[in-house]
């Protein structure tokens, strides 16, 4: 199955006076690089999150948001003596040392000392929370799976564009073979002409000369070895495009091994409509290389 690098899923729950959302978004990347944004204050939640990404994931830029809200209300949220003690002992030392360095600074309202971490507590918040990430955990499972959805989806599209584009190529190739003699036929009359207009203007030639040049000239023309090597690249084209798992970098060195390929095809045709037929091949590689870029 191919898998494009592109997707986006969201989801959202519920669990005792707590709402959240979550959304999973991915671009095309090199390798795989992850990025979330979750909330610090669920302990043990990054790990098994960045874990379940890297077993689902192979490669692409991706972005995991999680946003919790609390109903109001709920939790009952209480005054942790011990945490304002030390908060306003550090407002207290911030203070001194502003006003120390003639510094003028707002005087801190209870509200905003409120709105400091560790200045207030949940009942039972270790167990809100624990059941909470619990939950948390089991949404994201069906929220990889809608992602990978998506992704499967759109990578089934480009893997009918490309198999569309290796039968091109595939075409290019069997056209090019048939050229061949018709180039053969052409370069024959050519050099025959080139060698009548030689032997009249000297008083003759080695034999053995000429016939060594006339091999050399054969050997650089010949393009067996080029349309035997497109027809393996086609080959393998087809068969990481039926394989599982990621596949987008071998894809594009096989991208990188056709144009290697159409390149020394156009610099050894010599022959207006093999040329013709190069361009057209180097111009369907260039646009299989452009869809490979978004394959997994």
């Amino acid at each position: 199955m191919t898998r494009s690098m592109t997707g986006f899923a969201s989801a959202e729950g519920q669990l005792d006076g707590w709402s959240w959302s979550w959304d999973l978004r991915a671009v095309n990347g090199r390798g795989l690089d992850i990025r979330l944004r979750l909330p610090d204050w669920i302990d043990g939640l990054e790990v098994p999150v960045r874990a379940a990404l890297q077993k689902a994931i192979g490669r692409g830029n991706v972005t995991l948001s999680l946003r919790i809200a609390r109903e109001a209300g709920e939790g009952g949220l209480t005054l942790d003596a011990a945490g304002l003690a030390r908060t306003i002992a550090m407002l207290r030392k911030i203070e001194d040392a502003a006003a120390d360095g003639d510094l003028s600074i707002a005087p801190s309202s209870a509200a905003d000392i409120l709105a400091l971490r560790g200045v207030t507590e949940a009942g039972n918040q270790h167990a809100a929370t624990d059941a909470l990430r619990k939950a948390l955990s089991n949404d994201l499972t069906g929220l990889i799976a809608d992602f990978n959805a998506m992704r499967d989806s759109e990578g089934s599209a480009l893997a009918d564009v490309l198999s569309a584009q290796i039968d091109e190529i595939e075409r290019s190739v069997t056209t090019a073979r048939g050229l061949v003699d018709d180039r053969s036929a052409y370069q024959r009359t050519t050099l025959a002409k080139a060698l009548a207009r030689v032997m009249e203007a000297t008083d003759g030639a080695d034999a053995d000369r000429v016939a060594q040049e006339l091999a050399l000239i054969a050997v650089k023309a010949d393009l067996a070895e080029e349309l035997d090597r497109l027809d393996a690249h086609v080959s393998a084209a087809r068969d990481l495009l039926s394989g599982d798992g990621p596949k987008g970098r071998k894809l594009d060195f096989l991208t990188q091994e056709f144009n290697r390929e159409a390149n020394t095809l156009c610099s050894k045709a010599q022959f207006n409509e093999l040329t013709r037929v190069g361009l057209d091949l180097k111009h369907t590689i260039d646009q299989m290389r452009e869809q490979v870029q978004n394959v997994e």
